[in-house]
């Protein structure tokens, strides 16, 4: 079985989740809004720009899940989802994950965006299997720190050998689609890399490179 790997925000999303999530959290009072906002605009554009400090912004985003009862956490993210995430679904994502399905493919999603705002989205999208950045867990309830590698940058590629290893996949005719410039290193890996909707540096990366370059808006 081929494994059909997907990046997920500005992907398969039109937009950002994790950063979506800042907003949100900051529009329904529950984060001072300026100070909140200033921050994590200022760690999305270093994320675009290819120099986030993973550890500073995971510091930072994942403070409010140890500060906060697991029932309204779930809560939160309900309306999230129905706000935020919903709007920015792409119907041509839904068609490619579909034309992947229906070719017998292994869907994966892998993202650098924390599990507890990414796993509903998987299952919205109906993929089963998900690489995130992990919340630590104490107690059934979150920390507020993170655990395991980020999956992020290189993490992704050794998140990703260390679950192929688990369950007896390889990266042969395997296909990875992404926005990023920050997924370069997964991308080098797969066989057939895509850039979707691609930033700057990474369409400049796939003309040199010849990879095939789409749309999904």
């Amino acid at each position: 079985m081929r494994l059909a790997l997907f990046d997920l925000d500005n992907t398969l999303l039109g937009g950002d989740s994790d950063h979506a999530w800042g907003d949100w959290l900051c529009a329904r009072g529950i984060l001072d809004g300026a100070t909140y906002k200033a921050r994590n605009d200022a760690f999305y554009q270093d994320y675009l720009a290819g120099r986030l400090n993973i550890t500073d912004y995971l510091n930072f985003t994942l403070d409010i899940f140890g500060r906060t009862e697991m029932a309204q956490l779930d809560a939160w993210h309900r309306e999230f989802m129905a706000e935020c995430i919903e709007p920015i679904i792409l119907p041509k994502g839904l068609a490619l994950l579909d034309r992947h399905r229906a070719a017998g493919d292994k869907l994966v999603i892998i993202t650098a965006t924390n599990r507890f705002v990414t796993a509903p989205i998987a299952a919205r999208l109906g993929v089963d299997t998900l690489l995130a950045t992990e919340c630590e867990m104490v107690d059934g309830r979150y920390t507020g720190r993170t655990t395991d590698v980020p999956c992020f940058k290189e993490g992704k590629v050794t998140r990703l050998n260390r679950w192929m290893q688990e369950n007896g996949f390889t990266l042969d005719g395997s296909t990875f689609y992404s926005d990023s410039m920050n997924d370069l290193p997964l991308l080098e890996q797969v066989s057939y890399p895509v850039a979707v909707d691609p930033d700057p540096k990474l369409m400049a990366e796939a003309e040199d490179r010849n990879w095939p370059i789409m749309s999904l808006r």
